[in-house]
């Protein structure tokens, strides 16, 4: 299924988070940005996000996210180091502007940008003793490198993502964190479940894809 149908899934259910959650433009962000990164996450293991036809549109889109990442973390890396300030709400959706931007990148570069994020999130996770931030580095990290619909289309990975999405939402104290992360990734499997290819959901113990026609 296309990454575009992904995210429009994921943007529905921030949407409904918003309607359901008590509502801020704080909240708001957070639940659409989450739930999108979610949605988009799992084709972290491989191009296949963008494998068939792409339009100038979605082209201009992908490159308008990576120069906007970009941006936002040049601000980020400015007020912490020069003005030893840390939003973590602003380096969260940083974060996920940078990953929606090179997702869609193919080939060993793309997976070894992604590999770098992850690094830098492990050692910044790390240093700053945020367990979820760990996890989420240590996911893409290894994702870029395995077989597509593989380790990052099971169960295992869905329980990990929700493990995520509870911390931060531990980390940030905003309700429904974790449920929204978890409908997001739990979307992508779903819908890939219903294509002819179907998700091997228990991989590797039950190596049979499970299809939905």
């Amino acid at each position: 299924m296309k990454g575009t149908t992904h995210l429009a899934i994921g943007c529905a259910i921030g949407a409904l988070a918003c309607a359901y959650y008590p509502f801020s433009m704080n909240s708001a962000a957070l639940y659409f940005t989450v739930a999108g990164m979610s949605a988009l996450s799992a084709d972290l293991d491989g191009p296949s996000i963008l494998s068939g036809k792409i339009t100038k549109l979605s082209g201009m889109l992908r490159n308008l996210a990576l120069l906007t990442g970009i941006f936002l973390m040049a601000g980020l890396a400015y007020r912490y180091f020069v003005l030893g300030d840390f939003d973590r709400t602003y380096a969260t959706c940083t974060t996920a502007v940078l990953l929606l931007g090179f997702v869609a990148k193919q080939g060993i570069i793309r997976n070894a940008i992604v590999s770098l994020i992850g690094c830098g999130l492990l050692y910044f996770g790390w240093t700053s003793q945020q367990d979820w931030l760990i996890g989420l580095g240590a996911f893409i990290v290894c994702a870029p490198w395995l077989k597509h619909r593989g380790m990052t289309h099971t169960v295992w990975a869905l329980i990990f993502w929700g493990t995520i999405g509870w911390g931060l939402e531990q980390q940030l104290k905003v309700d429904g964190i974790a449920a929204v992360a978890t409908a997001g990734y739990a979307s992508h499997l779903l819908a890939d479940t219903m294509t002819p290819n179907g998700v091997k959901w228990l991989y590797p113990f039950y190596k049979k894809a499970i299809k939905l026609h």
